[in-house]
């Protein structure tokens, strides 16, 4: 006579009946899966498939873990708005850091359409390497309007005694545009 929790049929064979009885402890394992599907209560090892199952575009295992966490909270809104100036401040904003956006209409005298200027300012308790920094810039490539082209200015600030600090590495990425001989 079979088992009246069982969900195999009656003709099931001896292998089969011994896998469930084998397995049948494990749905009483407990699974959080509220923890596990939230930036801020899943445990550090396993951001990276959090973030995997979220599709973020990059992970590197060297960011702190306050920056892994922003940037899985905030994946699914940048996701939404992909390809607008919100998207690409909120990219650069979950990277822990700020910066001053200005369109190609908003300079004075006017910029060459479809164009912008990043003026990055690095946060506090960032790296402040270069990988990092490309990290950013990688983002913005892939958060922006895709017909636009963008200037990189890179400010780091910091206070001290004595005053303030000023650095910046300007780099300018243009398209690249090839032509058919005839």
């Amino acid at each position: 006579m079979s088992d009246p929790f069982s969900l195999l049929p009656s003709n099931a064979t001896a292998m089969e009946r011994a896998f469930e009885q084998a397995t049948a402890d494990l749905s009483a394992l407990p699974v959080p899966l509220r923890e596990l599907w939230s930036p801020d209560a899943c445990p550090e090892h396993l951001l990276p498939w959090l973030a995997w199952s979220l599709s973020l575009d990059s992970w590197q295992p060297y960011w702190p873990e306050a920056i892994k966490r922003e940037r899985i909270r905030q994946a699914v809104e940048i996701a939404r708005r992909k390809g607008t100036a919100k998207s690409v401040r909120d990219v650069v904003s979950a990277f822990g850091s700020s910066l001053a956006l200005r369109e190609w209409w908003q300079t004075s005298p006017r910029g060459t359409p479809h164009t912008f200027e990043v003026v990055l300012t690095l946060g506090a308790g960032v790296p402040n390497t270069a990988a990092y920094q490309d990290d950013i810039i990688g983002e913005i490539e892939r958060t922006k309007p895709v017909r636009s082209h963008f200037t990189f200015t890179l400010g780091l600030s910091a206070t001290g005694g004595l005053g303030l600090q000023g650095v910046a590495r300007p780099i300018v990425y243009r398209r690249i545009q090839a032509v058919e001989a005839p």
